[in-house]
């Protein structure tokens, strides 16, 4: 029987993320592409929903933004070929995967620039799989207090839905609930030439074809009690 979430009390179990998964973000970093899927993960305690605020740590010096598409599980897999997995999907939605950038750069692992409190909004909501036949052509936007930062297309994945999450369950056993954001394309913040990074006060909008806008604001640790 497929989990069938609510958006609105949904906590995935696994968070699986790929990082440089789209051309036009490797380009802007160091060209150097990947063999395999770059794996990494994130705290299921740092999800928050549409509208919710993202907290900037006191100890956070360059924060950024990052849209994916990001996949619901729908029931247990493992070890399925690329050709079946849309069998194992429930649907999609959109991940902001928000990091520090200078935790991130300054330790050996990701986990933690990408894992505090609140670094995790998804929404607004999640659509069956049968809304979106083919998650590999989807257009994907970012925007910052309403200038546009990122504007890509999910067919620039250098690993594809299908592909990813068959090579993840050849591993890993996926089970209902477990959700993998797939990659952000060009336009983060600390690569661009001026640094354009987060700061309190900040709205960002994280807009995919066919699921919607996820809008969050960005306030200060010592805001969040206020």
């Amino acid at each position: 029987m497929f989990f069938k979430p609510d958006i609105n009390t949904y906590i995935p179990g696994k968070i699986i993320c790929v990082g440089m998964n789209y051309k036009s973000h490797i380009r802007e970093q160091d060209g150097r592409f990947p063999d395999k899927p770059v794996l990494f993960s994130k705290a299921n305690s740092c999800i928050i929903k549409n509208k919710e605020y993202i907290i900037c740590p006191s100890e956070v010096k360059e924060l950024d933004y990052e849209v994916e598409l990001a996949v619901v599980i729908g029931k247990k897999m493992k070890n399925v070929p690329e050709s079946a997995v849309s069998d194992y999907i429930y649907g999609y939605t959109i991940m902001n995967d928000v990091t520090a950038r200078d935790i991130q750069k300054n330790e050996s692992q990701w986990y933690r620039a990408k894992s505090f409190d609140t670094f995790g909004p998804i929404g607004p909501v999640i659509v069956d799989k049968s809304k979106i036949p083919d998650p590999g052509n989807l257009k994907l936007k970012s925007y910052v207090n309403g200038e546009l930062r990122q504007n890509g297309n999910t067919s620039d994945m250098i690993f594809g839905v299908y592909e990813l999450i068959s090579f993840i369950s050849k591993s890993i056993t996926l089970r209902e609930g477990d959700l993998i954001s797939t990659g952000t394309p060009s336009g983060v913040g600390i690569f661009m030439k001026q640094k354009k990074l987060l700061e309190p006060g900040d709205t960002v909008i994280c807009e995919i074809e066919k699921i919607g806008k996820l809008e969050n604001k960005v306030i200060a640790e010592c805001q969040q009690n206020n």
